[in-house]
């Protein structure tokens, strides 16, 4: 697992999109920042409320100049089913994420442990969720990953911190 550095390059990324297409971090062009929400998959009922709650404020991003995206490790048919069953209306959802692209963004794996609380089986292997916010020039901002589903931090947090921080051009941290 790789160790990503504020204000250093982070990785390529680029992974297909529910709806066709392709997202790619390389062609982003973000005023201020991409959010990039690594979640754990279909089979999360933490994710859930959690993509759904980025879903809702897509807009508040976009009027910061902040682009977002949610990607996992899903297949195509499991997260065509995310975005339907979660009602996703305006989020991005990217899949297929490759679990070497996984841990070079610093991301935890785990293992499946069968059926989750929504019935649904884990697969063998996915990412456990992270939230990153990458500057236009590639470079990372904020990152903030966990082992496991619980314990995020909440997207009007991430907000109220980005006014914040365009505000005062506050410079990332964590880079010594």
């Amino acid at each position: 697992m790789s160790k990503l550095m504020p204000r250093q390059p982070v990785p390529d990324l680029e992974v297909p999109l529910v709806g066709g297409g392709w997202w790619r971090l390389a062609e982003q062009a973000p005023e201020n920042f991409t959010l990039i929400c690594f979640y754990r998959g279909l089979h999360c009922p933490v994710c859930k409320s959690y993509v759904k709650e980025l879903d809702r404020q897509v807009g508040d991003f976009g009027q910061r100049g902040v682009g977002v995206v949610a990607i996992s490790s899903d297949t195509a048919e499991r997260a065509g089913q995310t975005v339907a069953d979660w009602k996703l209306e305006q989020l991005p959802v990217g899949y297929g994420l490759a679990l070497d692209t996984a841990r070079a963004w610093g991301l935890y794996v785990s293992s499946s442990r069968g059926k989750t609380s929504l019935g649904i089986v884990e697969p063998e292997r996915f990412s456990e969720p992270g939230v990153f916010m990458v500057r236009p020039d590639r470079t990372l901002y904020m990152a903030s990953v966990n082992t496991m589903p619980f314990a995020r931090t909440h997207f009007s947090e991430i907000l109220g911190a980005i006014d914040f921080i365009l505000k005062n051009d506050y410079p990332a941290r964590g880079e010594a």
